[in-house]
């Protein structure tokens, strides 16, 4: 029994340890350690998106108030920007995601999960694609809802899905969950980030349902594999 009891509290605390290093989330949990999901890596991504085959218009605002920079480019089985990251809370109403919490704060999104609710930011990575307009159709490019999406920040690589549509001329957003997996400021009101993010989206991929995450990772993982194969 000494021993046992001796091994919990050596276990004890380590944890206590562990949590009083690591870095916390804004949500108060650990930052994650990992800097990919799957066995794709940032660098190896990175280096098929350094120049675009535009396939868009014109070029799209990062905010109401920038000017048009950003175009969206073309690759072998996937498109693809370079932009900022703000914070896409819409979809269920949550502790983190409400009217009090985001002042734009909309209680749907345009693609839906399995049992025909909204989405949830602060659970699900899920990136927001400028609806079709002039400048771009992402439908007739073959990105769709539930479509999956390799979001990359630094030397991360976290995986989302393509989860709802904001206006036709804006680009760079993405959910609540996405910011926090890649330790990005999450709050919907003062967060997210003017550093580049690269949003790789994979054409006429699907994940099954929506809201499962575990599913896009690993079809993710497959797809940003054989984006490596085929560029």
């Amino acid at each position: 029994m000494r021993s046992r009891s001796l091994t919990l509290s050596m276990a004890c605390s380590a944890a206590l340890f562990l949590a009083a290093v690591l870095p916390a989330t804004a949500s108060g949990a650990p930052a994650p350690t990992s800097a990919r999901e799957g066995t794709v890596s940032a660098a190896d991504l990175l280096a098929e998106v350094t120049s675009c085959s535009q396939i868009s218009n014109g070029r799209y605002r990062t905010d109401a108030d920038t000017a048009p920079t950003v175009p969206v480019c073309g690759k072998n089985g996937a498109v693809f920007w370079k932009a900022d990251m703000d914070i896409a809370c819409d979809g269920q109403r949550t502790a983190h995601c409400n009217e009090t919490t985001d002042p734009w704060f909309q209680a749907d999104t345009a693609f839906h999960q399995s049992d025909g609710g909204p989405l949830r930011s602060d659970t699900l990575p899920y990136v927001v694609v400028p609806r079709a307009g002039d400048l771009w159709n992402h439908a007739g490019a073959g990105i769709r809802g539930g479509g999956v999406v390799a979001v990359i920040h630094g030397d991360q690589v976290r995986y989302a899905v393509v989860g709802d549509t904001g206006p036709a001329e804006i680009i760079g957003e993405a959910s609540y969950a996405t910011a926090e997996a890649l330790g990005i400021d999450p709050d919907p009101a003062t967060g997210g980030t003017d550093a580049e993010v690269t949003y790789l989206l994979f054409r006429d991929s699907r994940v099954s349902p929506i809201e499962s995450h575990s599913a896009a990772v690993t079809l993710g993982d497959r797809l940003a594999q054989r984006f490596l194969r085929d560029n």
